[in-house]
């Protein structure tokens, strides 16, 4: 928790530091700090009636609501704290015209978004990582340039646009694409305190509060207004701190020794090294100034691999900045009295802690005559969707109507026109002229002949992985090349912004492995632990994947299912197959034929004609990895 303080208080000195991403558990009280950093912000000066915040003394010269005179009439009121709902549409982002003035009264009227009201604020995203990517793109630009521009129907209109941007999110649920990850100033990783006095003092708290919030408050005013001060001096004391060359090859030489992507990471260290001098009163960044900003800044930029989880190696930090400073030492904590957040543990992916690499076609025992086979690197697969057009979220696997794609039709808007249909709209209207009394040029038009864009797109749907784990699957290391498919299909996933889920059968029953989730990650983890041998209880596992697909349908109804089985097609425990697949009658599917030797009896053949799945053989999946050994 000191680490997102400190993270937090970093970007309300210096806004080019780049926001913060939080990454923790669910019940860390994520939500709870960044709501509270809004209250210690300076409160800001405005133009009094512009709606975009404009700054009096130094106005946006392309203000929508300007110009307006410098050194004007001003305003004051507190820092502002917007909140982006997941489900938020790009015009409320953004903002949007009134379409339906434009065509009826021929006046271009733009109204604000999010991001005009974030101005000079603190803009939240809550579960940032279930955002849709066209969102989170738009998002990132405008904190990256400070600017929003809005292109609707031949009016252009742009305005500044410069916010503390704050996303929390739950690893469980899903990762952030590591492109999207990099364009997060600061990460912080945040979990629950282990310690019970700690954790018995945030209950004493809460309850105080509960009980009486306005003493719980007036408690603690006096310690908000210092902090309130504290962070106004640093950012007056921020334009005269300098940043010595020896730091700033410090600086290149600790990114360039963690092999971070890019020259934004040497950046984004810069800006929080100064912010940081500036918090503790220097008026020169130090060694330590950039070893608390480098912790901050770079776990996230070390990702190679969507599976690969953030971190960093401390001791690393430590012999860079050592080296790249001989005379002087850094502090072992690094922040100069804000002490790290569980910085004694290296992460995994961290470069000191890392396992060794599983060796293609290995296996461990497991016990009870179970082996756990190796797993190979992931490799590119054959597309495999869903047929049909569907409804569901925006993602990169089957064909789906959006709110982005191209333009396949019109119809009448149910609400509020955000998407006109220009051409469908003069058409409607058309017919209607003489009726209407038109006399002179230009079209009248009524609300009735308002007519949106219907648009098809891509969808990300739920993948049920159903997988062989049985003792025939074991043979002649099989399951490694099974494994390396399936994780490469899990990639596959990550990439189409699918949900995924995992069945395994073996022994007499199946079990749900990895419930349904957008955590691709919590999926390869279960996969490379995944012991194989006993019996084949194929309907069991047919007839388990049936129930998670009903219980799904309830859940989320619009995401369509893709039903993939990883089999060689023999059952050799008790169940009906055929009847265990009549249930799943309905649901697109794909067989994966496991079977291989110069003898086969086609017996996943049968199944995917009993499913009326797609049969594709394992080969058309794991040739690169057959390509590999060959090599090799």
């Amino acid at each position: 928790m000191d680490d997102l303080k400190l993270a937090l208080l970093l970007n309300a000195v210096s806004p080019r530091v780049g926001g913060v991403l939080v990454r923790g558990e669910k019940g860390t009280a994520k939500s709870t700090i960044v709501r509270a950093l809004a209250a210690q912000l300076p409160a800001v000066d405005t133009v009094p009636g512009c709606r975009f915040a404009c700054d009096p003394t130094a106005p946006d010269p392309s203000c929508p609501d300007g110009p307006h005179v410098v050194g004007g009439p001003s305003a004051r009121r507190a820092a502002s704290l917007v909140e982006l709902p997941v489900g938020a549409s790009e015009d409320r982002l953004a903002g949007s015209l009134d379409v339906e003035r434009a065509l009826t009264e021929g006046v271009k009227a733009f109204e604000p978004g999010l991001l005009a009201a974030a101005h000079r604020g603190v803009l939240y995203v809550d579960e940032v990582n279930l955002l849709h990517d066209h969102l989170v793109d738009l998002l990132l630009d405008a904190a990256a340039l400070g600017t929003c521009y809005v292109e609707r129907e031949s009016v252009s209109v742009r305005h500044a646009a410069r916010f503390l941007l704050v996303g929390t999110m739950n690893p469980e649920e899903g990762e952030l694409r590591p492109q999207l990850l990099d364009r997060f100033g600061l990460m912080v990783e945040v979990r629950a305190s282990r310690e019970p006095r700690e954790r018995a003092e945030v209950v004493r708290r809460r309850l105080a509060f509960e009980a009486d919030p306005a003493a719980f408050a007036a408690r603690w005013s006096a310690e908000e207004a210092a902090l309130a001060d504290r962070i106004a001096a640093a950012r007056e004391r921020l334009g005269g701190v300098r940043l010595p060359d020896e730091r700033l090859e410090q600086i290149a030489g600790v990114c360039a020794g963690f092999e971070v992507d890019g020259l934004r990471a040497d950046l984004v260290t810069a800006n929080a090294a100064l912010a940081h001098a500036a918090w503790h009163g220097r008026d020169e960044v130090t060694s330590e100034d950039v070893r608390a900003a480098a912790r901050l800044a770079l776990p996230h930029r070390r990702r190679r691999d969507p599976f690969d989880a953030p971190g960093l190696d401390e001791s690393l930090l430590d012999e860079l900045l050592n080296s790249a400073s001989p005379d002087e030492d850094p502090p072992p904590d690094g922040g100069g009295g804000d002490p790290p957040g569980g910085g004694g543990e290296p992460s995994p992916g961290d470069g000191g802690s890392e396992a060794p690499a599983e060796q293609p076609g290995g296996n461990e025992r497991a016990g009870g005559g179970e082996r756990v086979a190796g797993v190979a690197a992931p490799h590119a697969v054959p597309l495999l969707e869903v047929p049909g057009v569907g409804d569901g979220v925006a993602g990169r696997r089957s064909r789906s109507r959006t709110e982005r794609g191209r333009v396949t039709g019109s119809r009448r808007p149910a609400g509020r026109i955000h998407d006109p249909h220009v051409v469908a709209t003069l058409l409607a209207a058309a017919p209607h002229q003489g009726f209407r009394g038109r006399s002179g040029p230009g079209l009248l038009l009524h609300a009735d002949d308002l007519r949106e864009a219907v648009r098809e797109g891509r969808e990300g749907n739920l993948v049920l992985f159903v997988v062989d784990a049985s003792g025939s699957m074991a043979a002649r290391r099989r399951m490694t090349t099974v494994k390396t498919a399936v994780l490469s299909l899990l990639l596959d996933a990550y990439q189409r912004r699918d949900k995924i889920g995992l069945i395994t059968f073996r022994g007499r029953t199946a079990e749900v492995v990895l419930p349904p989730t957008s955590s691709v990650e919590a999926g390869a983890a279960r996969l490379r632990t995944l012991p194989t041998g006993g019996r084949t209880p194929l309907a069991a596992g047919l007839v388990r994947a049936a129930e998670v697909l009903r219980t799904e349908r309830l859940r989320d109804p619009s995401r369509r299912p893709l039903l993939v089985v990883v089999t060689d097609g023999r059952a050799t425990a008790d169940g009906d197959v055929p009847r265990a697949a009549g249930l799943l009658a309905g649901t697109a599917g794909v067989v994966v034929d496991c079977e291989d030797g110069p003898v086969r009896l086609g017996l996943a053949g049968r199944l995917a004609a009993q499913l009326g799945a797609r049969l594709v053989p394992l080969s058309d999946l794991d040739g690169i990895v057959r390509e590999h050994r060959k090599a090799a």
